[in-house]
């Protein structure tokens, strides 16, 4: 037998197992840690689809998905209570949770694992009328399984961006375990799923191709119907997954990604949380401008900055002029500019004005991009050091070799909740009192169905 035979197998094997595991009743012993951190990834990736509320695409294609859906089962996240079909409810989310780059993502493989299980698990959870406690208890459970599919694939260029790779297999367990479908129909599921991935292109972030944007929702909806087709007999084998990441995409697996100490760590405890509203790989780029920023003299203004020199651990993700504000949420140059001249990387910093101010443009065109030496291993695999040089020849430089945010520096609870608070205060006032309540995982609240705990903070339009 050669090694791609035994591989084969092994991945097999290892998703059967996985699935099994998944659908178990021991897999519902999860630990008060990994509950809490359900709670708050559910309330980062709500805070991060509110945030896209009044982005004008944002706004139009949930007007069309709200007019367009069919029965009202399930709320769209943009202030008061708007329902559509649980499929375009999901959609909706799915697309507002990526467009300002506040989601919360996984740090041992490139996976947004809450963005691709999310937003399907809550429409379910609305239509199917769940209590508190199995979404909580589901939501680790689709992140688990999603994440451990990404690491088992790891593709080390970046060159495939990994909304399009991961989002259907995030789709199709939450949507699976929602359902409480068993071992066999989740696999049918997971597997059908693991055939309608998509190859998105990385490049397409840089570029600033809004297209990028739909990714991650799409692929979860279509693990969502792969769910849908699971009830009707239609789905994969074990080795669905193996014949496309490997057979046909090419990236060589880690099977024993897939049950290493499973029940024993949770992957949802593995996150990172985003305070700035840009790509995470550029998190290390802003804490260090910033923190060169505040060293420079006081009343230094653009004009005063000869040039900024950054060493990164991606000197090829650059745009020094940036058509959409993706693009600028993906371009270091504009990430350096806008935090520099905005004393911060928060959603205003890369409104559409920021693509054309002045001061912004003039330090884009003075970025110089350097690769940083040498190559550091995880978690300070995404290193940034920059050297900000005034007019008058001084400088100042500034590193940061891991952002903040990540399980190595994690942030306290209280501000990942000051984050979700400043977000969604003006649409929903109730959600961060709510989510405090949540957090306490009280007997009382766990019992509760989750259409009533939205209901606490999304209430009806007058």
């Amino acid at each position: 037998m050669t090694a791609a035979q035994v591989a084969k197998l092994q991945v097999a094997d290892g998703v059967r197992a996985l699935i099994d595991w998944a659908a178990s009743d021991s897999a519902r012993r999860i630990p008060a840690v990994a509950l809490r951190k359900s709670v708050l990834v559910i309330a980062d990736n709500l805070a991060a689809a509110i945030a896209a509320r009044d982005e004008p695409e944002v706004a139009r294609v949930h007007a069309q998905l709200i007019a367009d859906g069919a029965r009202a089962e399930a709320t769209v996240f943009r202030g008061g209570r708007p329902r559509t079909d649980r499929h375009s409810a999901a959609l909706a989310n799915g697309i507002a949770g990526s467009w300002c780059e506040l989601d919360e993502g996984y740090r041992l493989a490139p996976c947004h694992a809450g963005l691709y299980t999310l937003p399907v698990l809550l429409a379910e959870a609305e239509t199917r009328d769940l209590r508190v406690a199995e979404v909580l208890t589901n939501a680790a459970l689709a992140y688990e399984v999603t994440a451990r599919f990404a690491r088992c694939w790891i593709f080390p260029s970046l060159g495939l961006h990994p909304h399009p790779q991961t989002a259907a297999i995030g789709g199709a367990i939450a949507s699976a375990l929602a359902r409480k479908y068993d071992a066999r129909r989740m696999l049918d599921a997971v597997t059908a799923a693991s055939t309608l991935i998509g190859v998105g292109d990385y490049q397409h972030c840089v570029d600033g191709a809004f297209v990028r944007n739909v990714w991650a929702a799409v692929g979860a909806v279509n693990g969502m119907r792969a769910a849908d087709w699971a009830a009707c007999g239609i789905g994969g084998h074990a080795g669905s997954p193996y014949a496309m990441f490997t057979e046909r995409l090419g990236q060589a697996p880690e099977p024993a990604a897939l049950t290493r100490s499973l029940g024993a760590e949770w992957a949802i405890t593995h996150g990172y949380h985003k305070l700035h509203a840009c790509c995470q790989s550029t998190h290390s780029a802003v804490e260090a401008m910033l923190l060169a920023r505040a060293a420079l003299p006081a009343g230094t203004a653009a004009r005063d900055i000869r040039r900024i020199v950054l060493e990164t651990h991606r000197p090829g993700m650059s745009n020094s002029r940036p058509q959409t504000t993706l693009a600028g949420r993906f371009s270091f140059e504009h990430v350096l500019a806008t935090a520099q001249v905005h004393g911060h990387a928060h959603t205003d910093a890369f409104a559409a004005a920021s693509l054309a101010d002045p001061d912004i443009a003039r330090l884009r065109e003075r970025v110089e991009m350097r690769r940083f030496e040498p190559a550091l291993p995880r978690p300070n695999d995404r290193p940034a050091r920059v050297t900000v040089e005034l007019e008058d020849g001084s400088t100042v430089t500034r590193e940061c070799l891991s952002a903040a945010g990540g399980p190595d520096r994690p942030f306290d609870d209280e501000v990942i909740l000051g984050k979700v608070e400043a977000i969604a205060h003006a649409p929903y006032p109730m959600l961060i009192s709510s989510v405090r309540a949540l957090l306490r995982l009280e007997p009382a609240q766990l019992e509760r169905r989750w259409r009533a705990f939205i209901g606490d903070f999304a209430l009806e339009a007058a």
